[in-house]
């Protein structure tokens, strides 16, 4: 019984990523994470995009957890 019933498979190669690859996806999350860091640190007041207080209320705790002064 020295011998295994199943049989040898060699490992799987790894190949690595390359920055062509990733480059497309890191500028899209890139990008997001700016937009939502402008409408959790700056939408309001003198500079605000959208008129009115509803996106101040969607992200106001939020603003609060990251340190931003809101009020």
């Amino acid at each position: 019984m020295a011998q295994s019933a199943a049989p040898a498979t060699a490992a799987p190669a790894i190949t690595p990523i390359s920055l062509k690859a990733i480059a497309p996806w890191a500028l899209f999350f890139g990008v997001l994470m700016l937009v939502l860091l402008y409408f959790i640190g700056a939408e309001q007041g003198a500079t605000s995009l959208i008129s009115g207080e509803n996106v101040h209320e969607w992200v106001h705790d939020g603003r609060h957890l990251l340190g931003f002064p809101c009020h």
